[in-house]
């Protein structure tokens, strides 16, 4: 019997997959025994499933330098993954697209000694830039339109954020502006069937339309201003509402802070977390303090990158606007504007942790904003007609009561903005988070008061909020004088305060809520006088003989000097067989790096006074009480986007970084 010419080859240790191979063939040979692959290396290069992991190692782990020796390679794998993404030829135009996706995230996030040429050397070479970048626009643009199945187009979707985000400090992303993808982005929203397949084009609305925009003309920015399309953009009101709606529950299921009294398996189920219901799966045992901290630190999720977009189309977008308060949520469902001012309060009652957080709580204070200044949408938010149900961040004590079912919207907004300011009170303060929460109130206020709205709320925790932040702000003067937005933030908290003494009759539903603040600014009144002093208010009362309208010094200076007015007057009939001057008392030195020591004043339970009495005294008061609000404060400034330019180019930048690492 004669012997087989067949061998036995023994086993390898390790398997290779064959694509593997086809990458370490492509990538690993040295430079100068490269050759052009062959038409049937790239046939079976894309036929052959990606490995996506072993792919983003292999060129992870090249340096720049290495990357731009291997050029010819890069060129040649591009141009290919293009022309098999463009084929229609399935499987291989989908496993291009995959392997674009990886291959561009780990290219372009490569720091280069000059990004832009660089990349444009590894991607095509300075000669064929134009050429092949424009194409490949056009093929993306192409697919996302009429691509042959809605996961095929977001495919395209994902390597266009890819590039937009990687490439987002180069040149490359104006060959996206240059060819505008908008049409067919919102083609692919209107064929979308779920809110979660809004998510991606959205997304990329976002970072596109923020591209250098306050450079140029940004033609998505534009695009955003004529957007008509009611059933897309309900559509993509939706999706918004959905993205939300998992961002918060990333921070429930760090700490469920569900409130007592709510059912917890009608709750989670309401909120979408029917998961962690009682009987759907053995209870984990909760985080430890030190494990929730680095939970919390690692939070919101990169998908946060999509308030970016949420952002820039309620600023450009009435009709956006408008759909996000009005809609009306399904059966067992949270609102999209419900989802939106849920995940807000969490954002902000953790902004202190990282500035990523602060940007996106940012974002969300300019997104409502926006919201609260057009008439029509407040007036919807203040309405017993717009009530709806909203789970508010309960993590960190202390709490606000309660309040089981729905709600006016307007108290809801109140909440959240008295919880940002309880909460993130550090001696280094995030003042342009106070402004924002100080500008938001006196605009809901203003409109309450404008259209004799009275509206049912506990009061007495807006004004002992109110007044403790100025209590900090006097007792850390000294930290927080030199910051450059901490006048805009003393003024409009001067404001507000007189705004709410001076009108308070035209939105407080019963004379006790009105009786309350008068009685705490009583207490408060010492702290008026130093806040006054610590932080130079002029005399508001102007010369003889001047005229015209009053300055916003003017203004400022007024409000403070209605406020010790008020003060001033009660406490003497209060206190008067003291004798006393309430401007006497001593603010305490802070202590540590969180809240001030409470200031000793004078208190009324040392007068031997029952509230009964007290009331009494205030409402004598009133009669003796001449309060002149000072012209202007209900005369605030509307949004512009050009005053907040570098906190919203950090925002970008931290929407973009996210975006790099959703589709990684």
């Amino acid at each position: 019997m004669e012997a087989s010419p067949l061998t036995q080859q023994s086993r390898p240790e390790t398997f290779t997959p064959k694509i593997v191979q086809l990458y370490e063939t492509l990538f690993k040979a040295p430079e100068d025994v490269y050759v052009e692959p062959s038409e049937g290396f790239w046939r079976e290069f894309f036929l052959l499933p990606p490995d996506r992991a072993r792919l983003h190692s292999l060129l992870d782990g090249l340096s720049p330098d290495e990357t731009l020796s291997l050029q010819t390679q890069t060129k040649h794998l591009f141009a290919r993954a293009i022309r098999e993404a463009s084929s229609g030829a399935a499987p291989a135009d989908s496993y291009a697209l995959d392997t674009l996706t990886v291959f561009l995230t780990s290219i372009l996030s490569k720091k280069y000694t000059n990004p832009s040429s660089d990349v444009i050397t590894v991607l095509a070479g300075l000669d064929e830039v134009d050429h092949v970048i424009s194409e490949f626009v056009a093929v993306l643009d192409g697919i996302v339109r009429n691509g042959s199945s809605l996961e095929l187009r977001r495919k395209a979707i994902r390597v266009a954020i890819a590039t937009t985000s990687g490439a987002y400090k180069t040149s490359l992303v104006s060959y996206f502006t240059h060819r505008d993808l908008f049409p067919s982005l919102m083609k692919y929203v209107n064929d979308s069937e779920t809110p979660l397949e809004v998510f991606d084009p959205f997304l990329l609305i976002g970072l596109l339309a923020n591209y250098n925009k306050f450079e140029f003309q940004n033609p998505y920015q534009l695009r955003l201003d004529d957007f008509v399309n009611e059933a897309s953009i309900q559509k993509i009101v939706k999706g918004v509402g959905q993205a939300c709606s998992g961002l918060r529950n990333g921070y429930v299921a760090v700490q469920d802070d569900i409130p007592e009294g709510w059912t917890l398996t009608n709750t989670l189920i309401f909120f979408g977390l029917r998961a962690l219901a009682p009987g759907a799966r053995d209870k984990a045992n909760p985080p430890t303090a030190e494990e929730a901290k680095a939970m919390f630190a690692d939070l919101p999720a990169q998908e946060a990158a999509i308030l970016m977009a949420t952002y820039d189309f309620a600023k450009s977008n009435k009709l956006f606007g408008y759909h996000l308060v009005h809609i009306i949520p399904e059966k067992n469902e949270e609102s999209p504007f419900s989802s939106f001012l849920s995940l807000s309060s969490y954002l902000l009652q953790h902004a202190y942790r990282s500035p990523r957080v602060a940007h996106y709580a940012e974002l969300s204070l300019f997104t409502l904003r926006i919201l609260v200044e057009d008439p029509t949408l407040c007036k919807h938010i203040c309405s017993e007609d717009g009530k709806r149900r909203v789970r508010l961040c309960r993590q960190r004590q202390p709490y606000l009561p309660l309040v089981n079912g729905d709600r006016v919207l307007a108290t809801v907004i109140f909440d959240a903005m008295i919880d940002t300011i309880t909460h993130n009170l550090r001696r280094r303060l995030d003042v342009n988070i106070y402004s924002h929460t100080i500008a938001i109130t006196l605009r809901i206020l203003t409109y309450l008061s404008t259209n004799k709205i009275r509206l049912t709320y506990h009061w007495s925790e807006l004004w002992r909020t109110l007044l403790s932040l100025m209590r900090f702000l006097t007792t850390y003067a000294t930290d927080l004088s030199s910051n450059p937005n901490i006048k805009t933030l003393t003024s409009s908290l001067a404001d507000l305060m007189a705004f709410c003494v001076s009108a308070g009759d035209t939105f407080l539903p019963d004379p006790s809520s009105y009786d309350d603040l008068f009685y705490k600014l009583v207490e408060t009144g010492p702290v008026i006088s130093k806040f006054r002093d610590v932080y130079e208010f002029a005399n508001g009362s102007r010369s003889a003989g001047s005229s015209g309208d009053p300055t916003s010094k003017d203004i400022h200076a007024a409000a403070i000097d209605t406020l010790l007015s008020v003060s001033t007057h009660f406490y003497t009939l209060l206190f008067q067989s003291d004798g006393k001057d309430p401007a006497a008392a001593v603010v305490a030195s802070p202590k540590g790096d969180g809240e001030p020591t409470p200031v000793a004043l004078p208190s009324i339970k040392k007068k031997n006074l029952s509230p009964r009495e007290v009331h009494r005294i205030i409402k004598q008061g009133y009669d003796t009480l001449s309060i002149q609000p000072p012209e202007g404060l209900t005369t605030w400034s509307r949004w512009r986007e050009t005053e907040w330019k570098s906190e919203l180019k950090r925002a970008a930048r931290c929407a973009v970084d996210d975006a790099r690492q959703l589709v990684a």
